[in-house]
Order: structure tokens, then sequence, then C-alpha cells
């Protein structure tokens, strides 16, 4: 039985890793051609980009490839009779399956690292490369398509010539509802500072239009703080989901401590307003900022305790994959193990991610418990079980009706 062992955890290995190879490698490209195309970057910084989209990459490869190997390996042991070979020597089909439940329990410890590896360093690492290659970025857009927009930033010219912006209109919006600036001039040149991440846009006789209206008939300068135009991770304004889960705990500490410097404040000032009279001081049109302000951390609050669940549930999904894959490859008894796998993929299609979706979603908004989120994992490894009996106690009956109907939803295997 322990060569049977070996026999399948290595076949297990070798598919799971050429298949993981191929999966990441065709995510990878699909990824660094989105980011070439949303952002319009080169070769130099998608060059640049590739360390901290691998990550990303491998992220969602992982679970589809340890399905595919285990479907494509216990497919063809059950075509082949091996596992009827196993129960005929009175061996459970269990001495097959646990190496394997268990290898994927340890590929999905791994996957939990992965998948703070690439919201955390490889988020902000794409964001830091696109920052610093902004110029670079800029100026081809520019030369190709006369504009370029991203975010708060919008600049169009007339034409480029060398480093010269010739009659450039540069839109920057405001913090908040604040109205957006407007600037036009007859010329202007960009500067990248990399070490302070700001971006200078120098104009040459320019119109500012905004809040106010100046003319600048010889050079006006405009310094750009990148960091936060782009809420990148030094401008304090960074979403719950790009920490890593070393840093969640102190952004829950510091968030609990403004919420409840929010609600002390909201207390002074209503007993200060009390005491002088001056109602003014709790007057709708303040206490709405502060509901709002109260609003908004308490759902910074809510995402913070609900991504260490998201991710290990997003990691440990690997190992419910493996799960319902080893039952069914078995009752399917296919040796294409693309049926097997499209088998085991609609049910997870159908009820896993629509389950991880609106559980995420309720979590966040404070609906149900941040342990909610493991629901879709809770379902896959309860049938998972389920099927795993049904096979261990040999119902042959219900097994074979199984496999017919599975069969009967897939008319290209009908012969």
């Amino acid at each position: 039985m322990k060569i049977l062992t070996r026999y399948v955890l290595s076949d297990l290995l070798q598919v799971f890793l050429l298949t993981l190879v191929g999966m990441t490698t065709l995510v990878f490209v699909g990824l660094v051609g989105k980011e070439a195309v949303d952002r319009g970057m080169g070769v130099g910084p998608i060059a640049r980009l590739a360390p901290y989209i691998l990550p990303q990459a491998m992220q969602f490869a992982v679970p589809g490839a340890l399905l595919l190997a285990v479907t494509n390996i216990y497919g063809r042991l059950s075509a082949f009779n091996e596992v009827v070979a196993i129960k005929s020597m009175g061996v459970s089909p269990w001495a097959i399956a646990w190496p394997t439940l268990v290898l994927s329990a340890l590929v999905s410890l791994g996957a939990v690292a992965l998948n703070d590896l690439p919201v955390s360093w490889g988020r902000m690492g794409v964001e830091r490369v696109f920052i610093e290659s902004l110029e670079e970025v800029i100026y081809g857009q520019l030369r190709v398509n006369r504009a370029f927009t991203d975010r708060k930033l919008s600049i169009t010219v007339r034409r480029v010539e060398g480093r010269k912006l010739i009659q450039p209109n540069a839109t920057l919006q405001g913090s908040g509802d604040s109205k957006p600036w407007s600037v036009t001039a007859d010329w202007a040149e960009l500067e990248s500072r990399r070490d302070r991440q700001e971006l200078v846009i120098r104009f040459f006789n320019a119109q500012v239009d905004g809040p106010t209206n100046i003319a600048y008939p010889d050079t006006f300068e405009h310094v750009i703080d990148l960091g936060t135009l782009f809420g990148s991770s030094d401008s304090g304004h960074r979403s719950p989901s790009t920490y890593s889960l070393a840093e969640i705990g102190p952004a829950i500490h510091r968030t609990q401590n403004d919420i409840e410097q929010i609600n002390n404040d909201r207390s002074a000032r209503a007993a200060y307003a009390m005491l002088t009279g001056e109602f003014e001081q709790v007057s709708q049109a303040v206490w709405e900022v502060q509901n709002h302000e109260l609003e908004g951390a308490n759902y910074i609050l809510n995402r913070l305790h609900v991504e260490p669940y998201r991710r290990w549930s997003g990691g440990f999904a690997c190992l419910a994959f493996a799960m319902v894959g080893v039952p069914v490859a078995m009752i399917l008894r296919k040796s294409d193990f693309l049926a097997s796998f499209f088998v085991c993929f609609a049910p997870i299609l159908i009820v896993y991610y629509p389950l991880l979706i609106v559980s995420v979603k309720q979590a966040k908004d404070g609906g149900i418990p941040p342990w909610s989120v493991w629901a879709g994992n809770l379902v896959l490894a309860v049938a998972g079980v389920g099927l795993m009996h049904a096979v261990i106690n040999d119902r042959d009956k219900m097994l074979s009706a199984m496999g017919a109907a599975i069969g009967s939803l897939m008319p290209w295997r009908r012969k």
C-alpha cells in the first residue's frame, strides 16, 4: 500500500506542478497584457512589473491546477479499475485518498501566504513601478494618443515635440467635492522626482482656471504628490485589502482609536452646545459630516476584520476543491480528466464563488460575522465528505446512478 501511496503522490505532484506552470503562464500573460493596455506602459516598465504580477498569477492558478491534477490522477485510477482492485483486496479507497488531502492541506497553507503576498507586496509594487514610470508612461501616451487620463489627472496636447508638450490642457481633480483645476499653456514639460514620489509639470505662458483664475505669463510650476494622487502605501489612504496579515492587527487598533475619537468629539460637541447654547455646533449639517466619518471608519473596521478570514478561506479553497475532486473522479471513472474537471468545477462556479462573493460583501457591511466567508468552503467540504463516504461504503447503485446522471449532462461524452 505504501508503494501505491507513493505512486499516487508522485503522479499528483508531477501533474500539479506541470499544470501550475502552464496555468500560471497563461494568467501571467493575461495580467501583464491588462496592465499594459490599462496603464499604457512600455516594455521597460512592464519588465519591472513582472516580479510583482507573478504572485497574483499564481494566486489564481494554484486552486485550479490542484483540482485539475486531482481529477486527472483519480479519474485514471478509477477508469483503469484500480479503485475496484483496491476494494477487492479489502482496502478502503480512503487509503489512496488521504495522502492527497494531506498534500492539499499543505498546499492550502502555502496558498494562504501566497494570497497575502499579491495583495500587499505585489499590488503595492505595481503601484510603485507605475508611479516611478509615470513620466515615461505619460509621454508615451501623449505621443500616440495626444491624451492621458488616469484617476484624478488628465492631460491633452496638440502634439509632442521631444519633451515639449505643445498647447497642453491639464485637469487635476481637487480633494473631495472641490472644483477641479484646469491649466492651459503654450507649452509644458514633465519632470519626475522619484525619490519624493512627485511629478512636476512646468507650464509656459499658462492660464489657471479653478476656484481662482490666474494668468502666468512666464513659468508656472505645479507639483503633484503622486502618493496622494494614486493612493500609494505611503499616502495614508490605503485600502484594507492592501494590508498584509501582519499589518491588519495594528490597523484595526488605529481604526478603533479613530472611532473612539469621533465618538468623543461628538459627545464633547453636544455637551458644549448644551452648556453654551451654541446649537449650531450640533446642527444637522455638522452632525451629518460626523456621521459620514463614523460610518466610513466602521466600514473600514469591518473590512479589516474580514480580511484575515477571507485570505485563509481563499487559501483553503485548495483543500475544499480536492475534497470534492477525489470522490467525483472516482465516481465518474473517466480517464479523460477534462470531463471530471468540468463536472467538479461547474458546481464550484455555481455554488462556491457566489457564496464567497455574497458572504464577503455582507461581512464587510457588518450584516454577518466575518467567519461567514468560510460558508463556501464548508459547503464543498460537506459535499466532499458525503461523496467520499458513499465511495468508501461501496454504494454501487447510488454511485452508478449519480455517474449516469452526471454523464447525461455532458452530451459531448455520449457515444
